[in-house]
């Protein structure tokens, strides 16, 4: 019986550092609508205690997530690589990506933009360190003339990556606040969505227009949209 448990724990051992290695993608899906990511792919919860996969990936409180107005919440966008939430922000000129045991090889994800971006990968945390990676990110929130499913002027999603050296542990999304929306943000891969979805294999072992919809763009001029 002892030798049993044995085999099991090493088994169990090989599988974690396996999975370890494979790259994942980040979905968003269940962070509450406008709410602060933070830990909740860090074993903790986002601001309005929703919890997800633990990857060890924390969230400046300035990253939050977004629903599809078409799926209840009050984003501006449609056609999101992965129904129905994704990521922004609404203040400052960027959010922030914490992997506190690193990541390696490449990063990616898919965007829709209303104004110029950019994302910046750094070899310390809080996007401090050595740049190892930037990607300029263009204004493609309608490109081709797309449609909304039904509604949502943020209708293009553009695959973007980069492969780089060395070690990575932060991420900058940047640009102008309420005007980028990120999706299926994928480490350890230049191709966005090649890596492991959460929750499944590893639960067990955003022109003049803005991400947030007319829900929120009602309030008075110089308002916060939150």
């Amino acid at each position: 019986m002892k030798s049993v448990q044995l085999a099991v724990a090493a088994v169990l051992v090989v599988a974690t550092t396996q999975a370890s290695a494979v790259p994942i993608t980040l979905t968003f899906e269940s962070v509450g609508n406008t709410a602060s990511i933070n830990d909740f792919y860090n074993g903790g919860t986002d601001s309005a205690g929703n919890s997800g996969t633990n990857y060890g990936i924390n969230f400046t409180s300035a990253s939050l997530g977004l629903v599809d107005s078409d799926a209840g919440g009050t984003g501006n966008f449609a056609n999101e690589p992965s129904a129905s939430t994704i990521a922004f922000f609404l203040s400052g000129t960027a959010a922030t990506m914490n992997v506190a045991a690193g990541f390696d090889t490449g990063f990616s994800f898919f965007y829709s933009a209303f104004a110029d971006a950019f994302v910046t990968v750094y070899s310390g945390l809080n996007g401090t360190g050595t740049i190892l990676a930037t990607l300029p990110l263009l204004t493609n929130f309608n490109a081709g003339g797309c449609m909304g499913d039904p509604t949502g002027d943020a209708c293009h999603w553009d695959p973007v990556g980069v492969s780089f050296l060395g070690t990575a542990h932060s991420v900058d999304f940047g640009g102008v606040a309420n005007q980028a929306g990120f999706d299926n943000i994928t480490l350890g891969s230049a191709i966005p969505g090649s890596g492991t979805p959460e929750p499944a294999a590893w639960a067990l072992m955003i022109a003049g227009f803005g991400l947030v919809g007319t829900a929120l763009r009602r309030r008075p001029a110089g308002a916060v949209a939150v």
